[in-house]
């Protein structure tokens, strides 16, 4: 694996107390919007690196995919901390934060790619099912027991240490784009049925939308009105992919960028209300009460 370059990791763990870092694509590799990087390697270059700390929270702005091949550890997703062993992947979606925990003793390979690479190398059939695969708010984050990540991570190394074409980088993105169907289809709980897959587009854009929008508004006739349907429509959509109403979607997806921010900044209660679009305190504070069953002071205490 000597190709692949791990210099990115200098620009990963910034210290930031009032925000989660933001961490942009950076590849020092030949391969264009794709980086395959050794964990051992990986984890070495974090331990001799003092100003960095990999188990601090950080926000990624491309898709990973994290496959043990070797011992076990714990990894944080949305402050979720999930078990790994050998065999199993993690996926972490653009937009979600994430940390190391733990020893870092196990091994493996991460694996980062942008959405334009997706969109560039991947055939439109696959597009919506590897999507599908990496929205968080409706699959699980880990697959458990990949019986073929092994033979995958030798066919993908053997095809980065090449020579690098245009023919080769088609290559690798199928080898990436099978592996992923594969993933997809192994997690039988996240599969796209026919009756929801003609609404999982407007889905997306909904999504989107919310991810833009949230500090602006938390109404639904909102992004109905912007996606220019019917407030009943949208409802129906949701409820086809996640099984709850798209008001719901808004405000767990709200709760969750308020608990990031409580837990990983040392902005005040005040601060953090105001920048994610409360007008008042009160309002924040009875929002998070009413989702959470505790006010915010007593979540920001339990840390």
């Amino acid at each position: 694996m000597k190709r692949f370059s791990i210099t990115f990791v200098s620009n990963i763990f910034v210290n930031q107390l009032n925000r989660i870092p933001d961490i942009p694509f950076q590849s020092q590799g030949k391969a264009l919007g794709i980086e395959f990087l050794n964990l051992k390697e990986l984890f070495t270059r974090m331990r001799e690196a003092p100003n960095h700390d990999p188990k601090k929270p950080h926000r990624i702005k491309f898709n990973a995919l994290l496959l043990v091949t070797k011992g076990e550890g714990m990894h944080q997703i949305d402050l979720q901390d999930y078990s790994i062993q050998a065999g199993d992947v993690l996926k972490i979606a653009k937009g979600q934060v994430h940390a190391f925990q733990g020893d870092l003793n196990y091994e493996g390979v991460l694996i980062v790619f942008t959405e334009d690479y997706v969109l560039q190398y991947f055939s439109q059939s696959s597009l919506a099912i590897i999507s599908h695969f990496y929205n968080y708010h409706i699959a699980a984050p880990i697959v458990k027991d990949c019986s073929f990540n092994t033979t995958f991570i030798r066919g993908i190394s053997e095809e980065m240490n090449r020579e690098l074409s245009e023919t080769q980088q088609n290559i690798i993105a199928k080898l990436l784009e099978l592996h992923l169907l594969k993933l997809e289809r192994l997690s039988q709980d996240t599969v796209i049925h026919k009756t929801n897959m003609k609404y999982y587009s407007v889905f997306v854009q909904f999504q989107h939308l919310v991810y833009e929008k949230y500090k602006e508004t938390r109404n639904v006739k909102d992004y109905a009105d912007i996606m220019r349907i019917s407030t009943k429509h949208l409802n129906t959509i949701v409820q086809q992919i996640t099984l709850n109403t798209a008001k719901t979607f808004i405000d767990q997806f709200v709760m969750l960028e308020i608990k990031r921010m409580i837990r990983t900044t040392e902005q005040s209660l005040k601060e953090v209300a105001f920048e994610l679009g409360f007008d008042e305190v009160t309002n924040f504070s009875k929002f998070f009460k009413k989702h959470s069953g505790v006010s915010p002071k007593v979540y920001k205490s339990q840390d």
